[in-house]
């Protein structure tokens, strides 16, 4: 059986990781580096045959992911780039698929549809996480949904500060320990975040946050 090469640029470890372990598990995909950071990875793509796949966050510690991704357009053979990110809003979207991304999925997604969307990938189709397209829909049909409050939600001081470590796409459990509380107190500040938005899993409530203005979207 053939095997499709996979380097995977992830900043996060807990996450670099994960998808580390999803590539490992998915028959048909070979996982050749996982890297942490954009000159890492630059390196890696100038000194090595390019790989089948590339998964990339955007939110790089020492440079854009979108830089990587225009980058790895110059490649031959071109890689196909899958963007793995905790935010799913029209504009980083957009954004990603104008520097050459072929595929969108937020960090909260299931293995099994991450392993799944990379062979869709690979097979030609665009996979994008379903609560994005949603969310742009919506964009399209601004009268499809009313706001959750007149005022908006009032998200409390210590919500909030869950909900900027959930944005820099945190692990619950380095919630707890950087906020100094149990991670059963983030959990129960993470269903209220979610009931107050209106929302189901992590990359919606940033999305919504950042709609709101009560979240800054980064560059």
């Amino acid at each position: 059986m053939n095997t499709h090469r996979v380097l995977i640029v992830e900043d996060q470890q807990a996450t670099r990781e994960r998808l580390a372990g999803i590539v490992a598990a998915t028959a048909g995909l070979d996982l050749v580096a996982a890297l942490g950071d954009f000159t890492s990875a630059l390196a890696w793509l100038q000194t090595h045959t390019a790989p089948r796949v590339m998964l990339v966050d955007l939110g790089l510690p020492d440079g854009d992911g979108l830089d990587l991704i225009r980058a790895s357009r110059g490649l031959e053979p071109q890689p196909e780039v899958m963007v793995i990110s905790v935010f799913g809003d029209e504009r980083h979207v957009v954004r990603a698929i104008e520097a050459g991304a072929t595929g969108y999925l937020l960090k909260d997604s299931s293995a099994e549809e991450i392993g799944q969307g990379i062979l869709r990938l690979i097979d030609g189709e665009s996979p994008i996480s379903s609560s994005i397209a949603r969310h742009l829909l919506k964009r399209l049909q601004p009268a499809a949904r009313p706001a959750p409050d007149a005022d908006g939600p009032h998200l409390t001081r210590r919500e909030n500060d869950v909900l900027q470590l959930i944005a820099k796409g945190f692990a619950y459990a380095e919630i707890a320990q950087h906020l100094g509380m149990s991670p059963n107190t983030v959990t129960s500040h993470i269903k209220h975040i979610y009931r107050k938005l209106q929302v189901r899993s992590r990359g919606e409530a940033v999305f919504e946050a950042m709609q709101l203005g009560i979240l800054e979207s980064p560059r």
